[in-house]
């Protein structure tokens, strides 16, 4: 468990490590599970100096809040009722459990083990053991909506990313693409019917539902693809072809992790344009339904 830090010469040359600090807030926030860091405000210290007493700070802090309600950044606050004292003699292990001040739903749990760093003073270790949810930017719902059954394989992958996983995240990323390729396709042939494309294009779509074989559906299917869907004028099924034909055992574990984040952000995308094509087109046929009773 490495903690962070700068090393630094000073005028005799000597190496030292000069001490980066996070506040207690920042540290919940933003960091990611598996971290051992310098926290600036860690306790309250109250108490005589010779026999100090070190309790637990609980900051309010900012996370997204996944509930329909909220679905942004929204303030949590502490809802773990007993105090937590640690002390200078060793780690602590314990859990703090914030609930979002909006929707009073939401909650998020962090697991942690701290130690008092100095006598008297308010600074302190911090190691993050993990948290629920899980870390990480949160997943679009369109693209939850998208894979449909796979959400848990999808998290997964997710979680494997976050954690600088590449192997991982890219075998789960390609596996959900697999088992929901007919589901993805399916949307893609929706919205195809939706804005006239041509026939010959739905028929090769249509194809590529019906071949079993991955990646030469994916490859039917890449030239036949709406225009609406096109990313940065190029076609999302022919970049997750493109992606995951590589076979896992050729590249890094570097590489599959960029490889990972990319078929995630395409498919964030995808599903993005995909629900849009379809409500634009429900808006053109609902006003086009109105002008024609007024007619």
């Amino acid at each position: 468990m490495a903690l962070k830090g700068k090393i630094l010469s000073n005028k005799n040359e000597e190496v030292k490590e000069e001490i980066e600090y996070q506040t207690f807030s920042d540290f919940l926030e933003s960091t990611p599970p598996n971290q051992l860091i310098y926290i600036s405000n860690l306790v309250k210290v109250s108490g005589p100096s010779f026999a100090c007493e070190y309790e637990i700070k609980k900051p309010e802090i900012q996370l997204h809040c996944e509930d329909e309600r909220c679905n942004g950044i929204r303030f949590f606050r502490c809802v773990t009722a007993d105090s937590i004292e640690i002390s200078l003699s060793g780690y602590h292990f314990f859990y703090l459990t914030y609930l979002c001040s909006n929707c009073q739903k939401i909650e998020k749990t962090f697991s942690l083990a701290a130690s008092v760093m100095e006598e008297g003073k308010t600074k302190g270790e911090c190691y993050k053991f993990g948290e629920m949810p899980t870390y990480g930017p949160p997943t679009p719902s369109k693209l939850m909506k998208l894979i449909g059954p796979d959400r848990d394989e999808f998290l997964k992958g997710r979680r494997c990313e976050n954690q600088g996983l590449g192997v991982g995240a890219f075998i789960y990323y390609r596996r959900v693409v697999e088992n929901q390729k007919n589901r993805i396709l399916g949307e893609i042939i929706k919205v195809a019917n939706k804005i006239g494309t041509s026939k010959s294009n739905v028929e090769i779509l249509q194809k590529a539902v019906e071949e079993t074989q991955f990646t030469t559906a994916l490859d039917m299917a890449k030239g036949a693809i709406p225009e609406s869907l096109l990313i940065n004028g190029h076609s999302p099924i022919k970049l997750l072809h493109s992606a995951l034909s590589e076979g896992v055992h050729a590249l890094s574990d570097e590489q599959c992790l960029e490889m990972a984040s990319s078929v995630r952000i395409v498919l964030g995308e995808l599903s993005e344009r995909l629900a849009q094509a379809l409500k634009d087109e429900a808006e053109l046929t609902k006003a086009l339904s109105s002008l024609m009773k007024k007619g």
